[in-house]
């Protein structure tokens, strides 16, 4: 930390301005030595030797001496010293969540030992602050007081030079110069006031010079500033197009499929083959698996949507890849996607003659997951958001597969309806987003869909519901939609009012809001579940989630 003098000037050096100035840098002085004094004085060991007068001996001895110049204790010591701990609870945190969600009290537990760490982090930072404070305040002491010795020094060089002082340009070149040579001075130990007067008189005559040649050539001066604009304009446009196209570029690069068409159509056919394969061991599960007496099916469609494969193939491999690449991922997905079970029952049947029997009933189970549910849980953030960009607009190959829009928007699915009541639609806002929001009725859920041509996930329909409806929002995801809005309480709700849950799926931050759909009213709301469709708010699983009921702006 640099000392700043104390300026000291003749009572005929002084006239009114300049004593105003010398004042405002006494007090800042007097502020600045108070400061100093508050910082604890610190101590260096020194050996010194030290003649002992019983034995007649030159013994070496400790002493303290007071050090002149103490150091601020050091801002990374602290750090260099936690890290290590900081790494190793982070690795142990990290592992126990991993468990924490199949045990309430672990998580529990968890959850009170990060908030005691925090604490704990919070108790050492102000401990670490307070010891900081007497240093930063000499410092910033030292730094007015600085500020107030150059302004007395200009005033001073404007007394003895008023000469020198009409033109802007000159006194900003002096002032500058003043302060330059002023903390020169204070590092070297010279007098301030010595040297910054003849600092202060080349500045001002060096642009005294400078004026002196504008004023003679002052035509072509002009001319050349005018060329200078035109070509700063001209390079301007350039370089804002340049951005525009780079823009463009990066945006149309970051939501293009990346892949050759041959690998992506190879994929597609091999995940078809899969599910052909599945679709003729059903056909055939009799034949295929024989030695029951009976055989009993509950099997949902088979089927997926190819942009959502390829979407997904390219955002869990983060970029381009080839047909043999993803063999491995195709048998992942299509093992995530379809749960085949087979469950054996003996049942006791009776002849003509009443005499029992056993009669096996083989139960086949096949369950479709839904590809398009799968990128929540196997897909981090990054991956999350690259999968909406490709989802968004179909990888900018709409030619890419023989139906250019999502294959199943116009082969909707069976959905709950309902009918909203006559009052509700008195309202005219919440009308408009209810007409709207019935057009898509039956539509598969998509993740990262939002649009028509793609299908909706849940943030994607509520967002495409309200920019057309009067609000002009963009692609929101749910908690953007909830910070969006203002909450209110399950008592105030009404219709048009946006509804929010936490927890639908491994989120990385459990408490944001992972749903959302729009209340209609008695415990009703419309949503893009799978497909979009009505819900009870009133079921379990809503209830187990709810998070809160939201208010939008006005449009």
């Amino acid at each position: 930390m640099k000392k700043n003098p104390r300026l000291q000037f003749t009572d005929s050096e002084l006239n009114p301005k300049l004593r105003q100035r010398v004042r405002r840098a006494g007090k800042a002085a007097d502020k600045a030595e108070a400061a100093r004094e508050k910082i604890p004085k610190a101590k260096k060991k020194v050996k010194r030797a030290v003649l002992d007068p019983e034995t007649g001996k030159i013994k070496a001895r400790l002493f303290f001496e007071e050090v002149d110049k103490p150091k601020p204790p050091s801002k990374l010591s602290h750090a260099v010293r936690d890290t290590p701990g900081n790494t190793l609870a982070a690795t142990v945190h990290r592992e126990v969540r991993q468990s924490e969600q199949d045990n309430v009290g672990l998580e529990i537990a968890h959850r009170l030992e990060e908030a005691a760490e925090a604490g704990g982090r919070l108790a050492q930072h102000s401990y670490r602050a307070g010891k900081l404070k007497p240093y930063r305040k000499a410092a910033k002491a030292e730094r007015q007081l600085e500020k107030a010795n150059v302004n007395a020094l200009y005033q001073k060089h404007l007394q003895d030079n008023p000469q020198l002082s009409s033109n802007p340009l000159s006194r900003w070149h002096q002032k500058r110069a003043i302060r330059k040579q002023y903390a020169a001075s204070v590092r070297s130990g010279q007098s301030a006031a010595a040297t910054v007067e003849t600092t202060a008189k080349t500045a001002a005559e060096k642009v005294k010079e400078g004026t002196d040649f504008v004023r003679r050539h002052k035509k072509g001066i002009g001319i050349i500033a005018g060329l200078a604009v035109c070509v700063c304009l001209l390079l301007n446009c350039v370089s804002s197009c340049s951005i525009l196209a780079q823009g463009i570029a990066s945006s149309l690069g970051s939501s293009t499929f990346p892949c050759e068409d041959a690998d992506m159509l190879g994929a597609e056919a091999a995940y078809a083959g899969m599910e052909a394969a599945l679709q003729n061991e059903l056909n055939n599960y009799a034949a295929l698996h024989p030695g029951y007496d009976e055989y009993r099916f509950d099997l949902d469609e088979i089927g997926h949507d190819p942009y959502v494969l390829i979407s997904l193939l390219t955002a869990c491999h983060g970029g381009p890849w080839t047909l043999p690449e993803v063999q491995g991922t195709l048998d992942l997905l299509f093992d995530q996607q379809y749960t085949l079970t087979e469950a054996v029952t003996t049942e006791t049947r009776y002849n003509a003659a009443g005499h029992p029997y056993p009669w096996t009933v083989c139960n086949v189970t096949l369950e479709n997951f839904d590809l398009s549910h799968l990128p929540a849980y196997l897909l981090d953030e990054d991956g999350l958001s690259l999968y909406a960009s490709f989802m968004a607009n179909l990888g900018n190959r709409p030619d890419l597969f023989p139906v250019g829009a999502y294959p199943n928007a116009s082969q909707t699915q069976p959905y709950l309806d309902y009918d909203v009541p006559p009052e509700a639609l008195a309202d005219a806002q919440f009308a408009a987003m209810l007409t709207e929001a019935e057009k898509y009725l039956g539509f598969p859920y998509v993740w990262g869909g939002s649009s028509p041509s793609t299908s909706f996930d849940c943030s994607g329909f509520v967002s495409w519901v309200i920019n057309h409806s009067g609000w002009n929002v963009g692609r929101l995801g749910a908690k953007a939609l909830c910070n969006l809005c203002t909450p209110v309480s399950p008592a105030n709700a009404q219709p048009g009012d946006l509804v929010f849950f936490i927890n639908t799926y491994n989120a990385p931050d459990p408490s944001a809001p992972t749903h959302c759909g729009i209340y209609v009213g008695n415990h009703m709301m419309i949503h893009c579940g799978s497909p979009i469709s009505y819900a009870d708010l009133n079921s379990t699983y809503w209830q187990d989630h709810f998070y809160t009921y939201a208010r939008l702006p006005s449009p």
